[in-house]
Parts: structure tokens; sequence; C-alpha cells
């Protein structure tokens, strides 16, 4: 009904309350009502805690499993949109993840805009974690989409302490502000405007935007990730059109493999796009983008993109019990 609008969950504190109803025929106006019912979708089950942190420069929301920890740690991020999205980290502590929903700009007294980040504030973060009694060690797990998955990138790349890195449609190249840590400075990646393609609903396409990290000036974009001393997962849409994922993940895993490094978990999703969130959102075909300044494409086929949420949110979980505890999903210790 509102053109232009991603639902998120702003408040895990309360559940989604779905009114679902039945009415006879398809047509407008509908017939009478056969059949309604609630459905409600509570975000944070029964003994998980979710604790504000405030922890020197650190802006976040620490949630925490039931039961006696410690338990594996991860730290998620979101992409351009800013704030504290909480929702995709509080439902990972529903499977037993400690897990640190990370604000980087725009909350409370955060940078206002994302022109320049630090290394150093997310550093802070990890040593947060890694520290944290309630967080199994000895390294962390990173998952973050768009500009989180490649932040997660930069951080595996020059931070110490992180064990397995998952991004969701993220990318390789350092996009949208410079980055800096320590004597470092990696500048944006490159783009062209006359390369966006606006249709007749004014809603554009900027799949082609972004120069080619690869060649030219890009390269000192690149993010140097044969650093990186953990393991990779790339969750990839093949149908984004917010920047190219599947291309990135490839180059991603080349260079990886150039370097002697492990290769990393690729898992490519036909006909899903952008915005791959926890299962049983709905598809965002398209909503404002805070750095194009109007309205984009995200891409995806709904079924094909809802089937794609659904396994997504396993391989996830399987990817971070693998790495952070040596187990798959569903076993206990006999303790």
């Amino acid at each position: 009904q509102t053109p232009f609008w991603r639902l998120v969950k702003r408040d895990v504190q309360s559940p989604f309350l779905l009114q679902l109803e039945v009415f006879e025929g398809h047509r407008e106006p509908p017939g009478r009502l056969l059949a309604q019912a609630q459905h409600e979708r509570a975000f944070l089950r029964d003994g998980v805690r979710r604790v504000p942190v405030r922890e020197g420069r650190i802006r976040a929301t620490l949630f925490l499993p039931p039961g006696n920890g410690p338990f594996p740690g991860i730290i998620d991020l979101y992409g351009t949109g800013g704030g504290l999205p909480e929702y995709r980290a509080c439902l990972l502590a529903n499977h037993g993840f400690a897990v640190l929903a990370l604000a980087f700009y725009g909350y409370e007294d955060l940078p206002k805009e994302m022109k320049e980040l630090h290394l150093e504030y997310f550093e802070a973060a990890v040593n947060y974690m890694l520290q944290h009694t309630q967080v199994k060690g000895p390294g962390i797990g990173l998952l973050g989409i768009s500009k989180g998955g490649e932040l997660c990138v930069s951080m595996a790349s020059f931070l110490k302490g992180i064990t397995a890195t998952a991004l969701i449609n993220g990318s390789v190249a350092n996009v949208g502000s410079v980055l800096r840590y320590k004597d470092i400075t990696i500048p944006p990646l490159g783009f062209n405007t006359k390369r966006i393609k606006v249709n007749e609903s004014g809603i554009a396409d900027i799949v082609d935007a972004l120069n080619n990290p690869l060649e030219g000036p890009g390269r000192q974009s690149f993010i140097p990730l044969e650093k990186a001393e953990c393991r990779f997962l790339f969750i990839v849409g093949q149908d984004d059109r917010n920047w190219k994922s599947e291309f990135f993940a490839v180059e991603g895993s080349k260079h990886l493999q150039a370097h002697g490094k492990e290769k990393p978990e690729i898992v490519c999703y036909p006909g899903a796009g952008h915005y791959i969130e926890p299962p049983f959102f709905p598809m965002c075909a398209a909503s404002m983008h805070v750095l194009v300044g109007k309205p984009v494409v995200w891409g995806g086929e709904p079924k094909a993109h809802c089937k794609a949420q659904i396994d997504a949110w396993q391989q996830i979980q399987a990817f971070f019990h693998k790495h952070l505890t040596g187990k798959p999903p569903g076993t206990s210790s006999k303790l």
C-alpha cells in the first residue's frame, strides 16, 4: 500500500501480529468473510536476554541465549540504512549464539553520515566480545549484509580474533565511504552515475554504476582479504540489482586461493535479490537508497527469493556452528 517501504522489525521485544482474512471470490470489493485468524510471530524467545551496550564508543545491543554460557559469539552488521537493526541478531540468539547487533553510523551520538569509517571502532567491538565472560573463544564470527558484509571483510582482513565471516550480498571492495585503520586508508570505489538507468516510475537500477575494482584506480579500493585468518561464506542473490554480488564473491574466492588461502563457501540463489533477510520477511523489490537519494530496485523474484531466505538462514547457522563450535547444528554435548 505504501510504495518504496521495506518491512523491518523495530522493536524485537514485541511480536509481529498478522491478521489473516479469507474472502469469497477474487473480486474487488471482496465477497463475504469466510474465515479469519491472528498469527503471532515472536522475535525474542523466552530466556533470551537483551542487553544494551554503551561501552566506550560502542553503540550496540547484545543478545544472549538462555542457559549458562559461554556461547559462540557473532557481531551482526547491517548496511547503508544506518541505525541499530536488532531483529536478525535477536533471531540468531534464539539458536544458541551470543550476538552483538552493532550500529556504526546514524544512531545516537555516532556520526550522522557514512563519509569516513574507522576500523578502530569495530576493533573495540571485537575486543568487547572476545573479553565477554558469556562469549566462547578463542575467536568470534562476523555476519553482515550489503555494506555490512563489506565491512565484515575489512574487519576480517585487518583485525585479530575472527574465526568465521559470513556476508550476504557483500562486496570485496570498499564502497561509499573512506575506510581508515591506523596508517592505512582505503578509498571508496568510484562510480559513474551515467550508468544508472531510471524507469518511467522513477526507480533507479544502479547495478552497473560501480567501477571495476580489478582495474585502474579501482584497485586501491579492493580489500586485502588475503590477510584474513578466517573462513568465509558468501551468500549470493543472483538477481541482486544493488551491485554485482556474484562477481564480488567469485573474485574474492580467486584472490584468496591465489594467496594460498582456503577456498570460501559460495552459495548462489537464482532469482534472489539484494535483501536476503531471515525467513518469512516479505521480499522488498524497491525502496529508498540513502546514498543514491531515490528509490532503487533491489532485484528478486518473490517465490525464489523467499525460498532463498529460508535456505540461507540454515546455511549461515550451519557455517557458524561448524567454525565457532566445531560441531554441526543440532548436536549437544553429553555433559
